[in-house]
């Protein structure tokens, strides 16, 4: 098994290149898989783990409703933002600049081939490091994602979860809202929750985090709750 990750910053990137890429080293990682099943050289397989940041974009899941877009297209235009019907998980989203977005392409051979853990890790990442901020959240029955005052009439979503998954390899990943302008997401119906805010660790705190120390925290985490090799 192959645990080391490959992490990879493409700071802030346009929404379909970076699917793109993506698929790309998605790709890649089967192809090494469909070549084993017929050798007897395993070949070790990769593991990489993109942090970014996207210009205005909303995103649906294969299972979600284009009906909690809120607004046309045409609105979209004026308001500087795009839209795509993507191939994760969930419903639809956000993303913008403020926005840390993890995307993991990993083997999950090398780890474990739970995809319940796996969401469970990524959220814990997540949870660990917004209480090294002094934010502390959890997760909400039956919901994706990290909540600050789960359970609570109040509950507010930080970070959303979509994934996609093929024998074992991931793509698609995480959003966590650091200084995302919320705005945004009065014109959806964020992840088809109609009676829950969002909210961002800038909301929460009251003032502005520089992003490359909030990613510095997360890939610590991850590197902790995956077990990641560090050589």
């Amino acid at each position: 098994m192959n645990k080391n990750v490959d992490f990879i910053d493409l700071g802030l990137i346009d929404y379909k290149k970076c699917w793109d890429y993506q698929e790309v080293l998605f790709a890649k990682i089967l192809k090494t898989k469909s070549l084993n099943r017929n050798s007897e050289e395993q070949l070790k397989t990769e593991n990489y783990f993109i942090f970014c940041e996207h210009p205005n974009v909303y995103t649906l899941g294969k299972s979600g409703d284009e009906k909690n877009l809120l607004v046309s297209k045409q609105d979209l235009l004026k308001k500087n933002a795009d839209f795509y019907k993507i191939n994760r998980g969930g419903d639809i989203t956000f993303h913008g600049p403020g926005q840390i977005v993890g995307y993991p392409i990993f083997d999950l051979d090398n780890f474990f081939t739970d995809i319940h853990k796996y969401l469970r890790l990524l959220e814990e990442a997540v949870i660990l490091t917004l209480n090294e901020y002094g934010v502390f959240c959890g997760r909400s029955r039956g919901e994706t994602g990290v909540w600050v005052d789960a359970g609570k009439k109040n509950a507010r979503k930080i970070c959303a979860l979509g994934v996609r998954t093929s024998r074992w390899v991931t793509m698609h990943g995480f959003a966590l809202n650091v200084n995302t302008d919320l705005d945004y997401f009065n014109n959806i119906i964020p992840c088809g929750i109609s009676n829950k805010k969002v909210t961002s660790i800038k909301n929460e705190l009251d003032k502005q985090l520089k992003i490359e120390d909030v990613k510095k925290k997360l890939k610590c985490n991850l590197i902790r709750v995956f077990k990641i090799s560090k050589d």
